[in-house]
């Protein structure tokens, strides 16, 4: 794999080092788990350690999207349940969680059982519904977030309003405030004419990146560098925004001001379309890995 180190400065704040004693398994549960106002969250969690790593879906994907692969002999087939999948794979090295956010739908295309919310839904509703389903869940921090695509936005708005409790990111194929400025203008205007004209009559989720770009730029810059790892699809994929040319280089260049702006291990060479974290499972969970150590290094 092809790994671009970015240049930082040094840390503006320390944080604590972890041991993988500090927190043990408070046992492995799949349930809804009740957040207030009459609403619940299904919350799944697995294995042991420190820090918790937080598995955080793109758009309409719940959290069994974590425990699938791809078979590799043959690419072509639907991702199926797998032991080499994210989501098993982390639970054999520290805790793991992922949840299904409101309107999100499972691999076997029953919608999620979290409470369905009036959509569209922003960055601030899926950082706040995270915070309040791992608390209620007594979850432990900190907390080691990795998020997918529309996922990351959220990732990303985590660390910068919660980072004491945040000790590290890792963003899949994530989407970024950094799309407006590369995307042109005709480019993120026809995105956004397609997201919203999204059907969300019946609950489904439907991101408002307009919004989320505006919370991510007003939200406070991260007091310190994370460990953090950024992955990025080397199989051209396109937003599809008729008649405004790819928008594949702009996805590029999103990426690297990402990983500049996080000091992150930027690994370019994944093997892989926008589905890294089903294509290339094992990647992802190595990249998880070394953050995680990182994180519980960290003097």
């Amino acid at each position: 794999m092809s790994l671009v180190l970015a240049a930082c400065g040094a840390p503006g704040a320390t944080f604590a080092g972890i041991s993988t004693g500090d927190v043990t398994s408070t046992g492995g549960f799949a349930r809804s788990v009740p957040i207030g106002n009459g609403r619940s969250i299904f919350l799944e969690c697995r294995g042991s350690g420190s820090p918790t790593v937080v598995l955080v879906s793109g758009t309409g994907g719940a959290s069994d999207e974590w425990a699938l692969a791809v078979d590799p002999t043959d690419p072509a087939a639907r991702p199926r349940p797998s032991a080499s999948a994210v989501l098993p794979t982390v639970a054999s090295f520290t805790r793991v969680c992922a949840h299904d956010r409101p309107g999100t739908t499972r691999n076997d295309g029953r919608p999620s059982p979290s409470t369905r919310v009036s959509q569209p839904t922003t960055a601030e509703d899926g950082a706040r519904d995270l915070r309040a389903v791992l608390a209620a869940a007594g979850e432990r921090r900190p907390y080691v977030i990795v998020g997918a695509s529309w996922g990351a936005m959220i990732a990303l708005l985590l660390a910068r309003t919660d980072s004491p409790q945040v000790a590290g990111l890792v963003t899949v194929d994530g989407a970024s405030e950094f799309l407006k400025k590369e995307l042109s203008p005709a480019q993120w205007s026809g995105w956004m004419h397609k997201i919203e004209a999204m059907d969300a009559a019946d609950g489904r989720e439907v991101p408002d990146y307009e919004s989320s770009v505006h919370e991510l730029r007003a939200a406070p810059a991260m007091p310190r560098p994370l460990p953090a790892v950024v992955l990025t699809s080397d199989k051209p994929w396109d937003l599809q925004v008729e008649g405004t040319g790819s928008t594949w280089p702009a996805w590029l260049a999103a990426q690297d001001r990402l990983a500049a702006e996080l000091c992150a291990r930027h690994i370019t060479d994944t093997r892989s379309g926008h589905g890294i974290g089903v294509e290339q499972p094992q990647m992802v969970s190595t990249a998880i890995r070394e953050v995680v150590d990182e994180a519980r290094n960290k003097p």
